[in-house]
């Protein structure tokens, strides 16, 4: 028998070809499930309300700031928060289920191993073998109100790890793939840019995105995953490559 709740927070625009997958995932395990979207015209809106009556339909904030409204409606004990191209795999729903067990849990917030999806591939090295905070306690736990990139705050505490796999399926094709790391990019270089980093130049940003490629392909061993690791690789190298060409550009605006 649980001991503890569990809210399980989503935000959505466009999901409808994947989010059904989330939701089916987490439905069995959640006591609440909260969903914000942004203005989907297709049939993502629908589809979570088959899941659930918490859904709002409202403006696009950031990142950021839109979980924290999500995680603000949220009334449980726990706070499972999942982006809409990911699904939890049996094991994690288990290993879930037998923590809302526990008379006392021991950490105040768990990383869920990332499983991304891409191109028929579970990639498990470069970028992709680490673990993402998405499961915490709801009290004292608040989010940054960055653009993208945002991460949660927990409550003091320590942090665990799940058993099992937080499915990721990243990329619908190769084209939404473009699409995703030129927004992220320049989501990022405009996050940088509020914030008062510095580009250091054209240069420096060539230097970063070759770093990236070595440490995502080399150091954390990308290779292995073979082609798509390759892709991947080049992928984030890109991405650190646009960014900080944007930040670049907005600095000479800056300056005129």
């Amino acid at each position: 028998m649980r001991k503890h709740t569990l809210s399980v927070i989503l935000i959505t625009k466009n999901e409808a070809d994947r989010v059904e997958g989330c939701l089916q995932s987490v439905a069995a395990v959640a006591d609440e499930i909260i969903v914000l979207d942004s203005g989907s015209t297709d049939e993502t809106v629908e589809i979570c309300r088959r899941y659930t009556d918490n859904v709002t339909i409202t403006d696009w904030p950031g990142f950021g700031k839109q979980k924290q409204r999500a995680l603000d409606k949220a009334k449980c004990d726990w706070v499972l928060s999942i982006d809409a191209d990911e699904a939890l795999d049996s094991d994690m729903q288990k290993a879930l289920v037998s923590l809302l067990e526990q008379d006392s849990i021991e950490h105040t917030a768990y990383r869920l191993p990332w499983g991304v999806t891409l191109y028929g591939k579970t990639l498990k090295y470069g970028r992709s073998a680490r673990s993402v905070l998405r499961l915490f306690k709801r009290e004292g736990s608040r989010y940054t109100l960055d653009e993208v990139h945002e991460t949660v705050i927990p409550p003091t505490g320590s942090t665990g790890v799940m058993k099992g796999f937080l499915l990721h399926y990243t990329h619908r094709d190769y084209g939404h793939g473009l699409d995703k790391a030129a927004q992220y990019a320049w989501l990022g270089a405009q996050k940088y840019h509020r914030k008062g980093k510095k580009s250091r130049g054209l240069f420096l940003a060539l230097l970063r995105a070759i770093w990236t490629f070595f440490h995502i392909y080399i150091i954390r061993r990308g290779f292995l995953d073979g082609s798509v690791g390759f892709i991947m690789a080049m992928t984030y190298a890109q991405v650190n490559f646009n960014k900080y060409v944007g930040l670049w550009l907005l600095e000479r605006e800056d300056r005129r």
